[in-house]
């Protein structure tokens, strides 16, 4: 994979027309959010006209407040920073699908996935630079780093999830349960607590070539049932803890770690599958009950609902939850922020779909998102609950 160094103003900051008049269809947009009669694609193409990109070489500086980081509910005033751009820190034609960011700390660095291309990728704050980290990486999806500060990644490839030990070598975690290989782990959290690892294996990485290895089977669950799993820290047993769910995607604790959520992604092969993003209680921190659903995926725009995928998702400090969202089209993809009742609060618009969502920066008050071949990040005044 070629890799290239972070230029400034090459693919960074805003192209947006500048003119009175664009600036009062901006205001009528907000007045619009105001009434609930926003149509999030026409304030997309209001802040990007046609033929001019916000991103790329040729991008005049944005006009601040960032009109593509939107307001749909007071509550989410307090987190949106007036003087504070959506930036694409790194974008290249050659990364074919970035996934599973993670932050760490001590090495103020980003890790992320480029699924496809068999490796990760490291950002570095102190100058911007990105380089290769890990090749081959198993197509490793999701990512993130335990309390002790080692690495914990999910691999499509090899259908397991691994930690990175300090010496470099590789532990694996979880390859089979019940005697059957896992399908294809896609992400991973850590609780505090007892250290163990809960994941998603909702098996995308064995229903394709592109992103691992096709099982050879004719069904959409490629060697068992779809589930969430916990991995005991001590022990090492895998216990399921619930299938009740199509294909569990990404996951986060709440700040209190009482609730798990989960992203369900399985109407991307089971017609019949809800796109939303489902909670349970954690019950004892070692299993979970009262499964629901969280908040549904759909979006009235342009007076009509669409509903596309949340993927990655994260919790804040104030217990709202930041989804990735993708798949509708300009006025949906980016990140979608919902209340802890579930209320959609406001939305991050890419002109990618993104794919996942993680907190980092010094203060965890800095939003990376991966988006298809792109890094975009923001500062936000919402500081992340957890360590990644």
């Amino acid at each position: 994979m070629t890799t290239k160094q972070y230029q400034p103003g090459q693919s960074d900051h805003a192209n947006h027309n500048n003119s009175g008049l664009a600036r009062r269809d901006f205001l009528g947009a907000a007045a619009a959010i105001a009434l609930g009669a926003r149509a999030a694609s026409g304030q997309d193409k209001a802040a990007s006209p046609k033929g001019r990109s916000r991103y790329g070489a040729n991008a005049q500086p944005i006009r601040y407040p960032d009109p593509d980081i939107v307001v749909l509910d007071d509550r989410f005033k307090k987190y949106k920073l007036g003087n504070s751009a959506i930036r694409r820190v790194y974008h290249s034609k050659d990364m074919l699908w970035a996934e599973g960011p993670a932050w760490n700390g001590v090495g103020r660095y980003l890790l992320w996935s480029d699924i496809p291309n068999n490796v990760q990728m490291r950002y570095l704050e102190e100058d911007g630079h990105v380089s290769t980290f890990r090749h081959p990486s198993g197509n490793s999806n999701g990512n993130t780093f335990d309390f002790a500060g080692r690495q914990i990644a999910c691999e499509h490839g090899n259908r397991r999830v691994v930690r990175y030990e300090y010496d470099g070598t590789i532990t694996v975690l979880a390859h089979k349960v019940n005697g059957k290989e896992l399908n294809a782990p896609n992400d991973a959290i850590v609780h505090p607590d007892d250290g163990a690892i809960w994941f998603t294996d909702p098996g995308y990485g064995s229903l394709m070539n592109y992103e691992g290895h096709k099982a050879n089977t004719t069904s959409v669950q490629p060697l068992q049932k779809e589930a969430i799993y916990r991995i005991d820290a001590k022990s090492g047993k895998v216990t399921k803890l619930t299938d009740e769910i199509f294909k569990p995607n990404g996951l986060c604790f709440s700040p209190d770690y009482k609730k798990l959520y989960v992203a369900d992604t399985g109407a991307s092969h089971y017609p019949d599958a809800p796109k939303n993003i489902k909670v349970w209680d954690i019950d004892n921190g070692k299993r979970i009950k009262n499964g629901r659903e969280f908040t549904s995926m759909a979006l009235e725009i342009d007076g009509e609902e669409q509903a596309g995928f949340a993927d990655g998702i994260r919790a804040d400090r104030d217990g709202n939850i930041w989804a990735s969202a993708g798949w509708v089209g300009a006025g949906y993809d980016g990140v979608h922020i919902f209340a802890p009742d579930g209320t959609r609060i406001g939305q991050i618009l890419l002109p990618e779909i993104c794919s996942n969502v993680c907190f980092g920066g010094t203060k965890r008050n800095r939003l990376f998102m991966t988006g298809s071949q792109s890094l975009y990040a923001v500062y936000t005044e919402a500081i992340g609950a957890h360590i990644t």
